[in-house]
């Protein structure tokens, strides 16, 4: 009874954590539109990103983790750290915040199932297919809207990017999982090779005038959002999240991301909602309450 009751409680701890993700992916995805659309290049806000992150986070993985196992900490940060970030911040550029919620977010529990299911050979339940389709009707739903009230093929190009990134993040969901890392270490390691990459690159070849242009509280807002909210907060609940309940339920919580990352386009960037798109909401809703409904 013990066992069960703290099995219990890990559980819905896996599910708060995943809450969390939820509400900061969300933020993410508007925070990050509003930089990209202002003052701020793709590759300033992946600087901010990855420089925060990586500092915060670089002496503890020096302590923490093995040398011996810092090539699989570099795969984790080339897929979740570099392979999500620069494809994501590029997309922004593109295609509006409810669409990176779609496709990212969305993207990540479609990709999982794939992959997951390619690799080992694992026969979904079919609560967990009927759901997978309810949720992609609604990303195509949404997307379609998109895709006809704005610039067409520049929000196409969005999308493509968010579906790479979305790729990444999966990829980088089950390696962690399947290399038992621990939440902390991996992100520690992500943050860390991430900021050791792309940093003398962007310094050499990216810099330009963005991070110059913007104001002070721009500055601030994006640094502790990217560097800390959405590369250190988000990502270490995620990876607890993916390890406590599992890939496919863990992934398919984000789906509940594009409801609320189109309601708050529409509150803070006036991003409309239109028929298509709140139908689509509602049904990608439906299917991550209908994943995550049982164990």
């Amino acid at each position: 009874m013990q066992a069960e009751g703290q099995a219990g409680a890990g559980r819905w701890r896996g599910y708060l954590a995943a809450g969390v993700v939820v509400l900061c992916w969300s933020g993410f995805n508007i925070v990050s539109r509003l930089g990209a659309t202002g003052s701020l290049a793709p590759a300033d806000l992946a600087a901010l990103r990855f420089g925060v992150s990586g500092l915060i986070a670089l002496p503890f993985f020096v302590m923490w983790a093995p040398v011996a196992h810092w090539p699989r900490y570099l795969a984790l940060a080339l897929l979740g750290g570099l392979g999500y970030g620069l494809p994501v911040y590029a997309g922004f550029a593109r295609a509006p915040a409810a669409h990176a919620g779609v496709f990212v977010n969305g993207g990540i529990p479609f990709w999982s199932i794939l992959l997951l299911g390619a690799a080992s050979g694992f026969r979904f339940p079919r609560r967990v297919l009927i759901a997978l389709a309810i949720s992609t009707l609604g990303l195509i739903l949404i997307a379609a809207e998109g895709w006809a009230a704005h610039d067409g093929p520049r929000v196409m190009e969005g999308d493509a990017l968010f579906l790479l990134a979305a790729l990444d993040w999966a990829l980088f969901g089950l390696l962690m999982r399947h290399w038992a890392i621990r939440p902390l270490s991996a992100i520690a390691g992500v943050a860390s090779f991430s900021m050791l990459l792309y940093l003398p690159v962007y310094a050499l070849w990216l810099t330009g005038p963005g991070l110059l242009r913007a104001s002070p509280p721009e500055l601030l807002l994006q640094g502790i959002y990217q560097g800390i909210i959405a590369a250190l907060v988000a990502a270490s609940c995620y990876s607890y999240a993916n390890r406590v309940i599992g890939v496919i339920q863990a992934s398919m919580t984000l789906s509940l991301v594009p409801g609320v990352s189109a309601l708050g386009g529409l509150w803070l960037l006036h991003e409309p909602l239109g028929p298509l798109k709140l139908l689509g909401i509602g049904a990608v809703t439906v299917g991550a309450v209908m994943c995550v409904g049982r164990g």
